[in-house]
């Protein structure tokens, strides 16, 4: 007796992932859409991530990357919405019109500005559309291009499938919009997977310390004015006369950026206080950390949480942090030293726990507790697993 046919195995679903993001680049955003594309790509989609012709290689197993051409000839794209990511977006969305012709796709995922192209890629592939939210739009400096982006933002919240939100604040001006879209908090977790360990510490405190003694506070991130970056170098005058044992080390910026703020330093007279060590490989970036004594979060703007602030929790150091909600949205007295957003008390706080190392480690053994349980990638990827669960309805 012949068996009986063996039915063929359920169609894996497709994902269309679009981000006008410079992928892979050093910087939240980026680092985000790796983890969201290897996610999904574990949950069990088959993903095709289309992005920007600009930012390094750096494949995802089980995702196919793809980069629309360059035909504006840029090699690099400014952070927040603007012209030539609005060309670009244009472009990407002729892209993907032709890949929704050609595969079928049960979801269309947006990043940011690529919501809208999203949304109406997802009606006419008869698919899911789901918009994915890092930053608040009131955090860029005003102009015709956000007050048109805010709208349009404002429109794809309401019309999505699902909306996920990078945090609470930004997953309640979802809500507020009052149209009942799903909304899902997925926050952001460290840059990076990889753990530090002893020697890569200690070879990394050995290349930052200058002088036997000194208290190494540490700041990761790009230097936008959101980030507090003026208050950050305003400030270093202050905590270093306050404690000569400080030595300000500065990771990020380009080259020119680290030229213009060498200078300011010298003018300041602490020139020989502070390091640039430029950008660092996320991977790398555990060590660095781990081999400092304190870490630095200015933040003046916006409501997403800093990504720097997960790389700070997981290797558990002491934290200087403006009294800012973004910093608040994980931070609080247990792990952090909160100062008011103005140089003098920046600059105070940094010197106070420069010389409390008991305060610190007070600090710090609260901090990695945080990434176990709330932070990690185990928890981001069934953070989408369940947003996904939802628009499909299973």
């Amino acid at each position: 007796m012949d068996a009986s046919p063996t039915a063929p195995p359920p169609r894996r679903r497709r994902v269309l992932f679009l981000a006008s993001q410079p992928y892979f680049q050093w910087r939240g955003s980026p680092i985000r859409l790796g983890f969201d594309v290897r996610a999904l790509a574990e949950n069990g989609y088959d993903v095709d991530f289309l992005t920007l012709p600009i930012g390094e290689d750096r494949p995802v197993e089980g995702v196919r990357i793809l980069r629309c051409p360059n035909l504006f000839f840029a090699r690099k794209i400014a952070i927040g919405p603007s012209p030539l990511k609005l060309a670009f977006d244009a472009v990407m969305f002729v892209e993907a019109l032709g890949m929704i012709c050609r595969r079928r796709y049960d979801v269309v995922h947006g990043v940011e500005d690529c919501g809208l192209p999203a949304w109406i890629l997802s009606r006419l592939a008869r698919a899911k559309a789901v918009f994915e939210k890092h930053s608040d739009a009131g955090s860029y400096k005003k102009g015709l291009v956000i007050r048109a982006y805010r709208a349009v933002e404002r429109f794809v919240m309401r019309h999505a499938d699902a909306v996920i939100g990078t945090g609470p604040a930004l997953v309640r001006q979802v809500e507020e919009t009052g149209a009942g879209t799903p909304a899902f908090c997925v926050s952001d977790i460290p840059s990076s997977l990889v753990e530090p360990d002893a020697a890569g510490t200690a070879a990394a405190r050995a290349e930052l310390e200058r002088a036997p003694g000194e208290i190494l506070a540490t700041y990761v991130g790009s230097f936008a004015v959101y980030q507090g970056i003026d208050l950050l170098f305003a400030s270093i005058p202050v905590a270093v006369a306050r404690e000569p044992r400080l030595r300000f080390v500065i990771v990020g910026g380009t080259p020119e950026e680290i030229a213009e703020r060498t200078e300011q330093m010298r003018e300041a007279g602490c020139a020989e206080r502070v390091s640039f060590v430029g950008k660092i490989p996320p991977d790398k970036l555990p060590c660095y950390l781990a081999a400092s004594d304190l870490l630095l979060s200015p933040r003046i703007q916006g409501l997403n949480t800093p990504l720097k602030l997960l790389d700070y929790l997981k290797v558990a150091r002491g934290i200087v942090a403006t009294d800012h909600p973004a910093n608040r949205l994980i931070l609080d007295e247990t792990t952090a030293l909160f100062a008011a957003p103005e140089p003098e008390a920046f600059g105070a706080a940094v010197a106070e726990l420069a010389r409390d190392g008991a305060k610190r480690a007070a600090l710090a053994a609260r901090c990695r507790a945080l990434v176990d349980d709330r932070y990690n990638f185990g928890v981001f990827k069934r953070g989408l697993r369940d947003v996904y669960a939802r628009v499909l309805g299973g």
